[in-house]
């Protein structure tokens, strides 16, 4: 299938590693001109090159952080100058920590909604002007369940980016926008691998997630690149995991 991705222009954040990098490899496959941001620097300077010794156009690379008050509207403006205009953006940054108490303080709680929700919303609005603009544009944002089994402080943060992007996609599909959501499963990471042993791994695949695997993070940019390009246009508001069947919720 001819996904008709060749000359857009993408932003990706959380590119450095993991599912971030994976979805700007496959967007570059395709002949997006891309935008790389992440904290890591070196990181992005090794995929800039893998990316143009495969052939693709040479990424923009914005070591960033976008903890900070103002930094999404820095990064917009990077990008724009550096790409003419972002028809994709791919909102890949995050975080997650261990589950706090019921007393925890404040802090922890306004650390993980900033990060997980307000810094993504801020930074997908100020890109929006310019795909309204061109009558064109793809927001996928890479959530994570809203469903607890205890009490994590990015679960709700997660669950604010589906009711969100529900409510931004009533807005904008009118405007040739699509928003929609991939809530990852036990996708093979940096932070999987430090977080779960093997053992524990290999029992959870067994006896929890029906394809009996953790699946590999160029299995989740498959389908965000698919909802990146044009055939995907009547696909908008949605959340659509790629897990394996892990979540055992109907829909």
């Amino acid at each position: 299938m001819d996904l008709q991705l060749k000359g857009k222009t993408a932003l990706v954040t959380g590119a450095s590693m993991g599912i971030g990098r994976a979805i700007v490899r496959g967007l570059a496959a395709e002949g997006v001109r891309v935008c790389i941001a992440a904290r890591r620097r070196s990181l992005l300077e090794d995929l800039s090159r893998e990316i143009a010794a495969a052939g693709g156009s040479q990424p923009t690379i914005v070591e960033i952080d976008l903890m900070p008050d103002g930094a999404p509207a820095r990064l917009a403006r990077v990008a724009l100058d550096a790409l003419g205009r972002i028809d994709i953006l791919v909102n890949s940054a995050g975080g997650s920590k261990p589950a706090i108490p019921v007393d925890a303080p404040e802090s922890a709680w306004e650390e993980a909604m900033t990060l997980n929700f307000t810094r993504l919303r801020q930074l997908t609005h100020a890109v929006l002007p310019g795909m309204i603009g061109n009558q064109w544009g793809r927001i996928i944002n890479i959530s994570g369940k809203s469903e607890p089994e205890r009490l994590i402080a990015v679960t709700p943060a997660k669950a604010a980016i589906h009711a969100w992007s529900k409510g931004l996609s009533r807005e904008v599909g009118k405007h040739g926008v699509t928003v929609n959501c991939i809530p990852p499963g036990r996708i093979m990471s940096e932070q999987i691998r430090s977080k779960y042993s093997e053992k524990f791994r290999a029992r959870q695949s067994a006896e929890e997630i029906p394809v009996g695997r953790y699946g590999e993070p160029e299995e989740l940019a498959a389908l965000a690149v698919f909802l990146a390009s044009p055939v995907a246009g009547y696909i908008t508001g949605a959340v659509l995991p790629v897990d394996g069947g892990l979540r055992r919720y109907a829909f």
